[in-house]
């Protein structure tokens, strides 16, 4: 480039001093000097008008305008810049177009918005399970398109790591599970999944153990009936049969229980059981469950104390968090060694409340814990017999937390016991409890 200028430098000086020496010939060297200034000036006028004409459309006008000096090369340049913008904006364009054919190929609706949710494109699907329309719907709020007040409230958390799940706008059928993602300048990328089929499965399941459950009840509490009369009664009976009738009763007993968890987690789950939000007065809860968990230690003289820090209530249904509680606590103790130790803690502060309850137990592998609050899930199935439990007691904790804005966090290690925590979040606390 400095050659260029250096270049073009010394034809200037030479085309002025040539002018100059014609006009000192003629007498009039200044006329001279003036008059190669102005031809200058004219070319150069020249050159930058066919230089706009050639850079308003450069593409109709073809191949740059001919010149010499530094206006070639110039002209020269930016017909290679513009060869090579062509070049690329080409390979651009083929690649959005195979992107936009991929994710239209797609049977999950792609919804692209910016920060404050103007929706700038969607694929086909979107269209289908949205109701989208690209001539009338472009530069459009989407949650003006998706009404659901839940949708709108998801979209401005910026909490994205679980999914919403909502109803189509236009397929009031449809049941869609929306996923956004955050990418560039907080634009969102929202991906909307068609779960129609697995929500209808999932309630043929909770209506199936409902029903099931609620249809088990009776036969079973005839049968346990009778059986409890059978066993009042065993010494009139020959020996032989005693311990048949003695084993009955026992199963008799577990099925009841298993039936009476099913119906409580099929209630908790669907909503059919109405929650309580009235102050809870926690310690007193936890002290009367501890003295049950002592009881029902018996022989095995397991070691429980109890602690509290904190005065606030909590918010919340009584019965259901009896129920959670009643489940760790119990398993604490059916899981410990005999003469074990099981500490339960509870806090509450500025920051929220939580529950731990921590035992001597065998611990648990690291691989069975993110299932053990599965319906059923069992990291020992051999000890089943043993403790009696129905595998139903970790889903009914997960289950009443999640009605209560909680979480379960576990820590456990083999051969160095378990603990299980209740976190609640501050919006959850109550009042003071007075002493």
């Amino acid at each position: 480039m400095q050659q260029i200028w250096s270049r073009h430098l010394r034809y200037t000086l030479a085309g002025l001093t040539g002018s100059t020496l014609a006009g000192l010939y003629l007498g009039y060297p200044v006329y001279g000097f003036t008059a190669g200034l102005f031809f200058y000036l004219v070319w150069t006028l020249h050159q930058t008008r066919r230089l706009t004409q050639w850079l308003a459309d450069p593409e109709a006008a073809g191949s740059p305008p001919q010149s010499l000096g530094i206006w070639g090369d110039v002209f020269e340049k930016l017909h290679k810049l513009n060869q090579s913008y062509r070049q690329t904006r080409s390979q651009l364009r083929a690649r959005i177009g195979r992107i936009q054919e991929s994710t239209n190929a797609m049977h999950d609706g792609v919804i692209l918005t910016d920060a404050q949710g103007a929706m700038e494109w969607w694929n086909d699907s979107a269209e289908q399970l949205l109701g989208f329309r690209r001539n009338t719907d472009q530069g459009q709020y989407i949650y003006n398109l998706i009404r659901t007040p839940a949708f709108k409230i998801y979209f401005d958390t910026r909490k994205y790591h679980e999914p919403l799940e909502l109803y189509s706008p236009a397929k009031p059928h449809i049941r869609l599970q929306v996923q956004i993602s955050l990418f560039a300048d907080d634009d969102r990328l929202i991906v909307a999944k068609d779960v129609t089929r697995l929500h209808q499965l999932e309630q043929m399941r909770q209506d199936f153990v409902s029903n099931v459950s609620h249809e088990m009840r009776t036969p079973l509490t005839v049968i346990s009936g009778y059986l409890e009369t059978l066993v009042d009664n065993a010494d009139d009976l020959p020996a032989k049969w005693r311990r048949a009738i003695n084993t009955m009763a026992s199963q008799a007993f577990r099925m009841e229980s298993l039936v009476t968890d099913l119906i409580l987690l099929s209630r908790i789950e669907t909503g059919e059981q109405a929650v309580s939000d009235a102050p809870t007065d926690v310690n007193r809860l936890l002290q009367q469950i501890c003295q049950d968990a002592r009881t029902l230690s018996g022989e095995s003289h397991h070691e429980i104390t109890f602690d509290a820090a904190g005065r606030y209530l909590l918010n919340g249904d009584e019965n259901q968090l009896r129920s959670a509680f009643s489940n760790l606590i119990f398993n604490a103790v059916k899981y410990t060694p005999d003469r074990g130790h099981i500490t339960v803690s509870w806090i509450t502060d500025s920051n929220g409340a939580s529950l731990s309850v921590k035992d001597t137990g065998a611990g648990i592998d690291q691989v069975h814990i993110p299932r053990l609050t599965e319906r059923f899930y069992r990291a020992d199935p051999s000890r089943h017999k043993d403790t009696g439990g129905t595998g139903l007691g970790l889903a009914i904790v997960k289950h009443v937390l999640i009605n209560h804005d909680g979480s379960l966090e576990i820590l456990s290690q083999p051969g160095k016991g378990s603990e299980f925590l209740c976190h609640f979040p501050p919006e959850r606390l109550a009042v003071e409890a007075t002493r």
